[in-house]
């Protein structure tokens, strides 16, 4: 097979094999091209797929994959047109969608099988079996290997255009949410450019501990849709960590039962307040307070309480991972319930072009000490104690603030907690207070004061620290709640 007419656009460059490197570090594991989706897109264009063709931000790749693919001589190609049009669906969208999600499920190259065991395959994936034996017979009659290595000086290009952009706005999210790229041990997050899709489309899946997306050519990249699965990616599972706390208060969702939000929103509390937690974090790394009400408008109404609760998370130095349970348990139901009720709900979505997206966050790029708070309040929060110990060490070593060296005594003191040596929580969380706090830490370690003091039949000692927690302006609700409770027991 001749394969010098192919991407004549690319001259020379192109009829080389090329060695395609993907980015390094951090950006290997976010951005990419993927073969699976190079074959499967390019079956189907082969075999009728024409959604979007006439669109001026279509790839010059996809029109001269066409049209090479339409001169050769692929003896499978009567049966793959017969198979596509016997699984075509109602919209182009949805076309799409089926073979994404296949394209994702499968092992690869030269068979396509699956990568994952058929009870673990998504429906629309596996309701494509029958697709996987013409597709191996399609990658080798049309030569795909080779025409895959000619196409990544185009992939390679529009990846160029992704690159700066997207990892600018990975940092943010994550200097905002004070989490590290890693996320929960095991996961990752990929996304992966397809040039042979209708333009103009995001699609994200969630297989297990893996998040894709996958993005379509477009005029400008598409930097909200991939932020917003990122942020779902990184507040997901913090949210699901601590649904007992949402679901006490999920007689709430009574009050959204006439609202536009589609069925899973109603029926979900956790649900409901994990969207409504990313509206409102979307809300401050856009700078833009118009978004909550809109959010809110939709039905997603737990936004402003969030939003109102993301400006006490700023000005303190813990991790939303830890800091979302203090979100969770102090959800007042009676004030949200007057709240929800005074809102007036509409079906008008929030309207973006990916052009005007700003992903500039409110809150400065984190010192060195804390990036590794960061990290130690995610093994903290995951209990992985003698990990985290050496962490928070090693914050109290490096150029930081005030606050958060306290942080890093704050943590090594409520380790001692876990551990059970009561003497050294208490020296940690007075060498806490020494070390200028934020009025959040201060106030949570005279609180541990005061319980180590009680669990010692220390009682005068412990009001003394419950006192001096509630004097401590700017502490949060719910250490100012805690303090109160215990020190009307200590009172009895």
């Amino acid at each position: 097979m001749k394969l010098s007419r192919f991407i004549p656009v690319l001259g020379t460059v192109a009829l080389c094999l090329v060695s395609f490197t993907p980015l390094q570090a951090a950006e290997s594991s976010q951005l990419d091209a993927n073969e699976n989706l190079f074959a499967v897109l390019a079956a189907i264009n082969a075999a009728g797929y024409d959604e979007g063709l006439t669109s001026p931000d279509n790839s010059p790749l996809r029109m001269q994959l066409r049209e090479y693919l339409a001169k050769q001589n692929i003896q499978v190609l009567p049966e793959l047109k017969r198979f596509y049009q016997r699984h075509r669906q109602k919209t182009g969208v949805q076309d799409l969608s089926q073979y994404i999600s296949f394209a994702l499920s499968i092992s690869g190259a030269p068979e396509f099988g699956w990568r994952s065991r058929d009870v673990d395959v998504p429906p629309d994936a596996l309701a494509l079996t029958e697709f996987a034996p013409l597709l191996a017979r399609f990658y080798r009659q049309a030569n795909l290997e080779d025409l895959w290595k000619r196409s990544q000086p185009v992939f390679q290009t529009e990846m160029e255009k992704y690159h700066g952009p997207l990892i600018s706005t990975i940092n943010k999210v994550e200097g905002y949410l004070r989490v590290t790229s890693g996320g929960y041990l095991g996961r990752r997050f990929r996304v992966f450019i397809d040039l042979l899709g209708a333009p103009q489309e995001v699609q994200t899946r969630n297989y297990g501990d893996d998040a894709f997306v996958v993005v379509t050519p477009s005029k400008e990249p598409r930097l909200f849709d991939i932020r917003h699965a990122y942020l779902h990616y990184q507040v997901d599972p913090i949210v699901i960590k601590y649904g007992m706390d949402l679901q006490q208060k999920q007689t709430l969702i009574d009050l959204v039962q006439e609202t536009p939000l589609e069925f899973g929103f109603k029926n979900d509390f956790v649900l409901l307040a994990n969207e409504s937690l990313i509206k409102a974090v979307e809300s401050r790394l856009d700078r833009n307070p118009g978004e909550v009400q809109q959010a809110a408008g939709q039905g997603f109404a737990l936004t402003p309480y969030f939003a109102e609760q993301l400006v006490v998370f700023e000005k303190q130095q813990q991790g939303m991972r830890f800091f979302m349970e203090e979100m969770a348990v102090q959800m007042d139901v009676k004030r949200e319930t007057i709240r929800i009720k005074a809102m007036k709900f509409d079906a008008a979505p929030l309207v973006r072009a990916a052009r005007q997206v700003s992903v500039a966050a409110p809150a400065p790029d984190l010192s060195e000490s804390g990036k590794s708070l960061a990290k130690a309040e995610e093994l903290y929060a995951n209990r992985q104690l003698e990990e985290a110990r050496p962490v928070y060490l090693k914050a109290l070593e490096q150029a930081g603030s005030n606050a958060e060296h306290a942080q890093a005594w704050y943590g090594l003191a409520r380790i001692s907690v876990l551990q059970r040596q009561p003497e050294a929580a208490f020296r940690l969380f007075e060498k806490t207070l020494t070390a200028s706090p934020d009025p959040q830490t201060k106030a949570w370690s005279f609180v541990y004061l005061a319980r180590l003091s009680k669990a010692s039949s220390e009682p005068e000692e412990a009001e003394k620290f419950y006192q001096q927690a509630l004097a401590v302006e700017g502490a949060s609700q719910a250490a100012i709640q805690a303090a109160q409770t215990e020190s009307k027991n200590i009172q009895k």
